[in-house]
């Protein structure tokens, strides 16, 4: 992914945050950026994430993303594997796929007690490892992390670590900032600062070597096995590591470990290294892309005055459960996902659909492996969106006022034996706010960093068009069920009651007017609502004045919807009204084409 001379201001004459900023981001790069508070950093984040468009210059070659905000709201109305599994299906993963791996994930963080447990009951930092874990689920080809390490424990902070490790060594790009300087120091092979709205390269880059030495490179000064002289004291690491077939402890290893061999458990050779824990990212991630790579069974810290034995014939289970995330680059050639649906060696997956298989794209060729290296169709994303959308407007009860409201317009204007025309015009009026209330309640349903997650990995254009056909859809459906009811109570006669009206006829006319009037109403919803207007207050005023012009002006295509119906009761003659269809369908679609393009620039 490329940025080229990416700049980002807010509003039209805003200050710029960002100008002129050029940068290379390349499949299996770690990139750390730092900056003082408010340089700019969470925006530039949120620009690689594709969350924000940039003002000038442009961005390309972006994989499929995922985003870890620093704090993750409660108020969704999901429990946690139920929120997971939504993200997981807008990565692309199908149901089941998507529901294993966020067990999985929270199992790895500590969280698996909590997976039926409602987000808004957690306490922050397990809703961090909530928000940690839908980035990882699905193994993303660019992994973004805005101070993701906040507010999580110190154990869950070394399972992050050692998941980006794992993400880097199988091809995807990790763009991080952490307030901790310490923060994967030795594993980073950029380290970039935003100053004085620039982006500044402090080491690393395109013509700079790696940030450690390779696995692979020739003997360190020490030799392989013996510790330096000049170890730095402090905190150390045991790690348990298993090699492929025939294969030697890689050489030049970052910190120089001490190495005991281990009992074997498989054909490979088993080492217990002890490093200093300053090295130990450096040294896991040089375990993960050594050629062939190593599998990484079992991460723990060495307690002060113990001297380093050699392994049992298994390690702990909780130590090796915990970290065994760390291992997945290595796992093409192990095939120990082979339960999983025995996906090692498909070349498939993108037809299929199921890509819950992350354990073996370090082998595959690609750059964070199929499903990390494209965005997801809009064909797949949509869908699932619709349903994350759906599932989160049920959820909240924010339906219920405007539900309410429309069924006592109906219970007021609606009566048995009322002529058939004109209650299906008074239905169709009513429906029109009630569509601009359930629009603007889909477009801000969702909190923003929440909302953000989900853009990034789905684009904030669609996002945005699957709120806003939510709501739409939730509004025709309160028109299909007023239609069906007027047509059981009401009078097929004209309001005289002296011609009857085809009851087919009419009823065709009556879903029509309340689809177009549903249109306009999400129109009306769509312009008076985030992006386009970003001040609630003035939004809820401004969308019921709107609501009412609409309706009673008299070059509305709504109120010529409705004219027709209340016509053709005095006259007989039913009109279908397909010109204010039409003509409703395209300001509903402009309206929506124009929130979409600006949802990625004003926020």
């Amino acid at each position: 992914m490329r940025l080229h001379g990416v700049g980002r201001r807010f509003g039209l004459r805003g200050a710029w945050v960002l100008r002129g900023a050029d940068l290379d981001v390349r499949p299996g790069s770690l990139i750390r950026v730092t900056g003082g508070n408010g340089s700019g950093k969470s925006t530039l984040l949120r620009m690689l994430a594709g969350i924000d468009a940039p003002t000038t210059g442009r961005i390309t070659g972006r994989p499929r993303t995922a985003y870890v905000p620093e704090r993750f709201p409660a108020e969704l109305p999901f429990t946690a594997l139920g929120y997971l599994t939504h993200l997981g299906r807008l990565h692309g993963l199908r149901r089941h796929a998507a529901a294993r791996e966020a067990l999985e994930w929270l199992e790895q963080f500590g969280a698996d007690g909590h997976a039926h447990t409602p987000l808004a009951e957690l306490s922050k930092g397990t809703s961090q490892k909530v928000a940690v874990a839908q980035a990882l689920l699905a193994a993303p080809g660019l992994l973004v992390l805005d101070e993701a390490w906040t507010g999580l424990d110190q154990a869950s902070r070394g399972t992050l670590d050692q998941a980006v490790l794992a993400r880097v060594a199988d091809g995807g790009a990790v763009v991080f900032v952490d307030h901790d300087p310490r923060r994967l120091a030795d594993a980073a092979d950029e380290v970039l600062r935003v100053a004085d709205t620039r982006l500044v390269r402090e080491r690393g880059g395109a013509s700079a070597g790696p940030a450690f030495p390779a696995a692979t490179t020739a003997s360190g000064p020490y030799g392989p096995g013996k510790p330096a002289p000049d170890a730095a004291p402090g905190p150390r690491v045991r790690v348990d590591s298993e090699g492929p077939p025939g294969a030697s402890l890689p050489t030049g290893l970052p910190g120089a470990p001490a190495d005991v061999p281990g009992a074997p458990v498989g054909a490979g050779p088993v080492v217990r290294l002890t490093v200093g824990a300053a090295h130990s990212d450096a040294l896991l991630r040089a375990l993960l892309t050594a050629r062939p790579p190593w599998h990484i069974r079992a991460v723990t810290p060495v307690p002060a005055g113990v001297e380093q034995r050699a392994p049992g014939p298994a390690p702990d289970r909780a130590g090796a459960e915990q970290e065994d995330r760390a291992g997945r680059g290595d796992r093409a050639g192990r095939g120990d996902r082979a339960d999983r649906g025995d996906r090692a060696g498909r070349g498939d997956r993108a037809d299929r659909g199921d890509r819950a298989d992350r354990g073996d794209r370090a082998g595959r060729g690609g750059p964070g492996g199929e499903l990390g290296s494209r965005p997801l169709p809009a064909g797949r994303a949509l869908p699932a969106l619709l349903r994350y959308q759906a599932a989160l407007l049920a959820r909240s009860q924010r339906w219920v006022p405007p539900v309410v409201l429309y069924g006592a317009f109906m219970a007021i204007g609606v009566m048995a034996g009322q002529p058939i025309l004109d209650s299906f015009g008074y239905a169709a009026a009513a429906l029109l706010p009630i569509a601009a209330w359930l629009v603007r309640v889909c477009v801000g349903n969702e909190p923003p960093a929440a909302r953000n997650c989900a853009a990034a990995a789905a684009g904030p254009a669609r996002v945005h068009l699957s709120s806003v056909l939510t709501g739409l859809c939730a509004a025709a459906g309160l028109g299909v069920v007023g239609a069906v009811f007027i047509a059981l109570i009401s009078d097929p006669k004209t309001s005289d009651q002296r011609i009857a009206v085809p009851l087919p006829e009419a009823t065709s006319a009556g879903l029509l007017a309340a689809l177009a009037c549903a249109l306009l109403g999400a129109a009306v919803g769509t312009l008076f609502s985030r992006p386009l207007l970003l001040s609630t207050g003035w939004g809820i005023q401004a969308t019921a004045l709107a609501s009412l012009l609409v309706l009673v002006t008299d070059a509305s295509p709504a109120n010529a919807a409705v004219s027709d119906l209340v016509s053709g009761s005095h006259t007989g003659t039913v009109t279908l009204p397909l010109l204010p269809l039409a003509l409703t369908g395209a300001v509903a679609a402009g309206a929506t084409a124009l929130a979409c393009a600006l949802s990625s620039r004003r926020s």
